[in-house]
């Protein structure tokens, strides 16, 4: 009773709940919403101190931003089901749309970080891009190798400007993109559907230690990430252990090269990999190497590798289990 009266007593102010409508859009950063309701910064974090002491809201700190979501303890999952009940009087419909309006703004600006940041390295990209595959044919041979399965929960592993989730998201129950870049999570965040919701979650991390519960995850992806690892066994075996039995671990990346300049100029630790370490490192994490997939390039040849992780699968709707 304590607790139900607490969250009563955080929804009673008006800023309050206009918070929560814009969470229930989507993820925010304080900063965001205060440019929403337009109130200062500190006025916004103790509203969302006494959302968050309620439960009602959760923080997670990214760099030196915070982000906020709505709460998903189960003792608060049924107020949300409460607020998709309620029907907004007159005066509270005019604020609502007025906040999503300027919602969309928020949105604008994070299109415009990422156009700005794409711009500034276009010809890095390009000179790495036109050394493989054209990326639209990854792209359509990864899809291809996941297949009609469902995805279910969905863990995008170095996730950087996003395009994995932006590609495979719509067909996934659910989303964790990761990244250890603070700017690329924002990067992120501006390819995220206008319903997203709390579909979606970006996560600020390590691939070396994910911050993901074992056997939560049913589809996992790195795409062009593993040359990066300093010990790719160690980013595998961290795949596997939070991919489900029977899960699927897909891996985008080259072929054995010897591009020494990849590792001088942009920080490649490794220069590809050969279907036997894979197919290793795969065994030691206890996962089945099904397909392998080769897209020869120019001077460099994309490899794809997906693999299961041992055990039937059992896939996670909306809470539930199901073989």
């Amino acid at each position: 009773m304590s607790a139900a009266l607490d969250i009563f007593r955080a929804l009673g102010d008006p800023t309050r709940l206009r918070i929560i409508h814009l969470l229930r859009a989507m993820e925010l950063a304080v900063g965001e919403i205060a440019q929403v309701v337009g109130q200062s910064q500190p006025r916004v974090s103790r509203h969302v101190r006494i959302l968050a002491e309620a439960g009602l809201v959760e923080r997670r700190k990214e760099g030196n931003w915070v982000f906020l979501r709505l709460g998903k303890k189960t003792e608060i999952v049924p107020f949300w089901a409460l607020f998709d009940q309620l029907v907004p009087s007159e005066n509270e419909d005019l604020w609502q749309k007025a906040d999503l309006a300027r919602l969309a703004a928020v949105r604008a600006d994070r299109a415009q970080a990422a156009e700005s940041y794409f711009a500034e390295h276009a010809e890095l990209w390009d000179a790495i891009r036109s050394l493989h595959v054209p990326e639209g044919d990854v792209e359509s041979a990864m899809k291809a190798l996941l297949g009609a399965e469902p995805i279910g929960h969905l863990l995008d592993i170095g996730t950087g400007t996003g395009r994995m989730i932006e590609l495979f998201g719509p067909a996934a129950d659910q989303v964790t993109a990761l990244d250890r870049s603070p700017d690329m999570l924002r990067l992120a965040r501006a390819k995220l559907p206008h319903d997203a919701g709390d579909k979606y979650a970006l996560v600020l991390g390590d691939f070396g230690a994910l911050p993901v519960e074992s056997g939560s995850v049913d589809t996992v992806v790195l795409h062009q990430v593993l040359h990066y690892a300093q010990a790719p066994e160690a980013v595998i075996g961290e795949a596997a252990r939070v991919t489900a039995a029977g899960g699927r671990v897909l891996i985008a990346d080259f072929a054995a090269h010897e591009r020494e300049e990849l590792r001088l100029r942009d920080q490649h630790a490794r220069l590809g990999f050969s279907d036997e370490q894979i197919e290793g490192w795969f065994a030691e994490a206890g996962l089945e190497l099904e397909r392998v997939e080769v897209l020869p390039g120019q001077e460099l040849t994309v490899q794809l590798w997906l693999g299961r992780r041992r055990g039937a699968r059992v896939l996670r709707h909306e809470g539930r289990l199901s073989a």
